[in-house]
């Protein structure tokens, strides 16, 4: 199983702490996203945002990294600040 954890807006926006996905199907970031834009449309929205962050285990990643059996997903919109 991959964790997948949500964090702020994101949280609210998709009204969904963290879920648990089974790795079988799973390589990278991508097929993590793949995934849950399935879920439905709010999911298709709110996870197509180009500027979302994402780290594996507290590493920030792109989209083309590697997952596996374990790890922890997070997804977080960019952060700001002055």
């Amino acid at each position: 199983m991959i964790k997948v954890v949500f964090f702020a807006a994101l949280r609210e926006q998709l009204n969904c702490d963290e879920l648990s996905l089974d790795s079988a199907d799973i390589a990278t970031i991508a097929d993590v996203k793949q995934q849950l834009v399935a879920k439905g449309e709010l999911w298709q929205q709110v996870l197509n945002n180009g500027s979302l962050l994402c780290a594996v285990n507290h590493d920030m990643v792109d989209s083309n990294h590697s997952v596996k059996a374990g790890d922890e997903v997070a997804f977080f919109p960019p952060v700001t600040g002055g």
